[in-house]
C-alpha cells in the first residue's frame, strides 16, 4: 500500500451520525421500563446506531480477525514463554482448540486467522498468509520493520475489513497473539500518548520482577534508538511496533471505512486501535471497548480513545477473548431496541420516568 492509498482508506471514515444514536435513545425512552434503567445497554446500543448511521441497526453479525506475529523484542526475554509458542498457538487456533474458538463458537462469530509474520510458518487451509516477514528485527537495534512493511500490513488488515463489511459482517472484533507483543504494545503506547515507559509496562503473561525491569529498559532502549516521532504514527508502528499490531490497526481503519463497529480486545489491540485512530481521529468513534486489561497502559489508552469498557474481569489472554466475551452484550443491547414494546404498544401507562 502506498501512502495515497492509506489516505484514500482515511478519507472515507468520517464521523459517526450523532442523530442517530439521539433517535436510538429516544426509541429506548418510548419502550416500557422507566427512563435510562437499562443503563448501559441502552448507552452502547445507541453508539452502535451512531455507527452503522441508523436508528434501527437491527442484528449484526459478527467476526473476529485474530492477526499473529513474532517480535524481536523476544530476544530481550519479556516474556515468560519462549518465542516459538507463538506459531504452536497459531495451529491450535487452527485445529480449533483455544479460548478463541470456543468463544467464537458459543457467539456464532466468525473466525478469521491471520499470520501476520510468525516465526516459522504453519501451513494450515484455516490459516490466511498475509506474512509481512518472519518476526520483526530487535527494535532496541533499529526499526522492528521497514516503512513498506508496515504499510503493507495496514493494507491488508483494511482488505479483510473490507471483505468482511463485504461479506455481512457488521461488527468486526480483534484479536492477536505473538510472544513479545504486550512490549511492542507498551512502545507505540509510550510514543502515542505519550507516556513513560514505566505506566504502560506491565507483566504480559506473567513476568517477575526481575522481567518487568527488562521489558520497562526494553521499551524505553527501543524508543530512544529509533528517535519516534509522535506526529508520524506510520513511522512509529515501523520503528518499534509488530507485524501482527499493522494488521490489527488496517483492520480497525478498514471497519471504519465500512461503517462496521470495531470491537477491540484488550491492551495490544488498544494499541493497534491508537495507531489507526492517530491515522484517522473520527475512527474512534467506530471503537467500542469489550474490557479492561490488568496491564496498565490499556486504562491509559482507553482513556485517550474516549471509551469505556463493558467488562472488568481481570483478562489477559488477548486472543480476541475479551471481544467475544462482551459480543453477547452488544447482541443483548441491539435486540433490546428492536424488540421491546412501547408503552403505546403495550397498553402500559407512561409516567415519564
Amino acid at each position: 500500500m502506498s501512502r495515497a492509498a492509506l489516505d484514500a482508506v482515511i478519507r472515507r471514515i468520517e464521523p459517526v451520525d450523532r442523530a442517530a444514536g439521539r433517535a436510538a435513545q429516544g426509541a429506548f425512552d418510548r419502550k416500557t421500563k422507566p427512563r435510562g434503567s437499562l443503563g448501559e445497554l441502552e448507552s452502547l446500543a445507541c453508539r452502535v446506531a451512531a455507527i452503522r448511521g441508523t436508528a434501527s441497526p437491527g442484528r449484526l453479525r459478527a467476526a473476529v480477525v485474530l492477526a499473529a506475529g513474532d517480535h524481536g523484542y523476544a530476544a530481550r526475554e519479556v516474556s515468560a514463554y519462549p518465542q516459538e509458542v507463538t506459531g504452536q498457538m497459531l495451529a491450535n487456533f487452527a485445529s480449533g482448540g483455544a479460548a478463541v474458538n470456543v468463544l467464537a463458537r458459543e457467539t456464532g462469530a466468525q473466525l478469521v486467522v491471520v499470520d501476520a509474520g510468525v516465526a516459522a510458518p504453519v501451513e494450515h487451509e484455516a490459516i490466511r498468509q498475509l506474512r509481512l516477514g518472519a518476526g520483526t528485527a530487535d527494535a532496541t537495534k533499529g526499526p522492528a520493520m521497514t516503512p513498506d512493511q508496515a504499510l503493507a500490513g495496514l493494507r491488508g488488515g483494511a482488505e479483510i475489513a473490507a471483505e468482511l463489511a463485504a461479506g455481512g459482517s457488521g461488527i468486526v472484533a480483534t484479536g492477536d497473539m505473538g510472544i513479545g507483543n504486550t512490549t511492542a504494545a507498551a512502545a507505540l503506547c509510550a510514543a502515542l500518548l505519550p507516556a513513560d515507559s514505566e505506566a504502560v509496562s506491565g507483566r504480559g503473561t506473567g513476568l517477575d520482577d526481575a522481567g518487568l525491569a527488562r521489558k520497562v529498559e526494553t521499551v524505553r532502549r527501543a524508543l530512544t534508538v529509533n528517535a519516534v516521532d509522535a506526529a508520524d504514527p506510520v513511522g512509529v508502528l515501523a520503528s518499534v511496533g509488530g507485524f501482527e499490531l499493522a494488521v490489527l490497526a488496517g483492520v480497525c481503519l478498514g471497519a471504519a471505512a465500512e461503517g462496521c463497529v470495531v470491537l477491540l480486545d484488550g491492551f495490544v489491540t488498544g494499541a493497534a486501535a491508537l495507531v489507526a485512530a492517530r491515522l484517522a481521529p473520527a475512527a474512534a468513534g467506530f471503537m467500542v471497548a469489550s474490557h479492561r486489561s490488568p496491564e496498565p497502559g490499556h486504562a491509559l489508552v482507553l482513556t485517550d480513545l474516549g471509551l469505556r469498557p463493558l467488562l472488568d474481569l481481570g483478562l489477559r489472554l488477548g486472543e480476541g477473548s475479551g471481544a467475544l466475551l462482551a459480543l453477547p452484550l452488544v447482541h443483548a443491547s441491539l435486540a433490546l431496541l428492536a424488540d421491546m414494546a412501547t408503552f403505546d404498544a403495550a397498553g402500559v401507562t407512561d409516567a415519564g420516568a
